[in-house]
């Protein structure tokens, strides 16, 4: 039995508003400039980016066969070694850190895409696909915003990457994912419809990255395609239906982890705001809390499909 997020008439909802709202966005791309869209951009990053990730330690709750009292603190020790250890890796071997980061996060935007499939085909195959997909979908803002890219990956690891490099990668996951997509499309009927849709959102992100700034492209993207998918897929996991009290004791659970991440966040501004290494130090932080949370929700990915399997 094939399971695909967006069957769910929730969530077919929620790509035509999608749509509609990244339009919007590309409108008032036109009115702000770039100073403003990137307060704007990082607002929402901070806001429903920093959230979606914030009730990992509940997702990995109701993930979980144990009903052990002490299973929270457990995880929540696990959990905070993970981003110390993530962290640890980007002060010690930066290059090693930002390459899991690339790997991890292409893997997620992938999946959360709806392409976490469950087809009569090699696992790696099916691993491979949603990770191309994220690759894509990242190379696309990187290969349309280049010099920006290369000034913060030389502030993170202290290396010029080369504009052709981010090209190459980018035309060769793309290879890749159309060659099995193509494979896909000629031998599983059902997921035909679905390819078409992601294959015109592909063109959406491309129009958006192509004509936004960086910062303002990845916010419509992460927010809008990402953090908000991923909070109603974990309410109607956690609660078992995306209703608006379900989204309120949501946001009540994950309150205190999310202001915990805003405190980091801001510790770290005000302690080095004035140096270079600021930038390194922030995404190296975000990257240090996506490690773990990537973890979580393929847990959850695999639970859910299990469950409808």
């Amino acid at each position: 039995m094939i399971n695909f997020k967006q069957n769910n008439l929730t969530m077919l909802r929620y790509t035509n508003i999608a749509i509609v709202a990244s339009i919007f966005c590309l409108w008032l791309n036109s009115y702000f400039p770039n100073e403003i869209q990137i307060i704007i951009g990082f607002s929402f990053i901070f806001s429903f980016g920093i959230l979606h990730g914030a009730n990992d330690l509940l997702l990995i709750e109701n993930t979980s066969d144990s009903k052990n009292k002490n299973t929270s603190k457990t995880i929540l020790l696990y959990y905070l070694i993970a981003v110390i250890f993530g962290l640890v890796l980007f002060y010690l071997i930066p290059v090693v850190a930002l390459l899991l980061f690339i790997l991890f996060s292409a893997f997620h935007f992938g999946d959360q895409q709806g392409f976490y499939l469950n087809f009569n085909v090699s696992k790696y195959i099916l691993i491979l696909y949603p990770f191309t997909y994220g690759i894509v979908i990242l190379f696309l803002l990187f290969s349309f915003h280049s010099n920006e890219v290369k000034v913060i990956v030389n502030e993170i690891i202290r290396f010029k990457v080369s504009t052709f490099y981010i090209n190459q990668i980018l035309m060769t996951s793309g290879f890749i994912f159309l060659s099995i997509s193509v494979y896909f499309y000629w031998k599983f009927e059902s997921f035909r419809k679905k390819l078409q849709i992601e294959l015109f959102l592909l063109v959406v992100f491309a129009i958006l990255f192509k004509t936004s700034s960086l910062i303002w492209g990845f916010a419509i993207y992460f927010i809008i395609w990402h953090s908000i998918p991923s909070i109603l897929d974990q309410i109607k996991f956690i609660y078992g239906s995306t209703t608006y009290s379900n989204f309120i004791a949501y946001c009540k659970n994950a309150f205190a982890y999310w202001l915990a991440s805003l405190f980091g966040i801001a510790l770290l501004y005000f302690l080095f705001r004035d140096k270079e290494i600021f930038t390194a130090l922030f995404f190296s932080f975000l990257a240090a809390i996506t490690f773990p949370h990537v973890l979580v929700i393929l847990k959850m990915m695999h639970k859910k499909n299990t469950k409808n399997a």
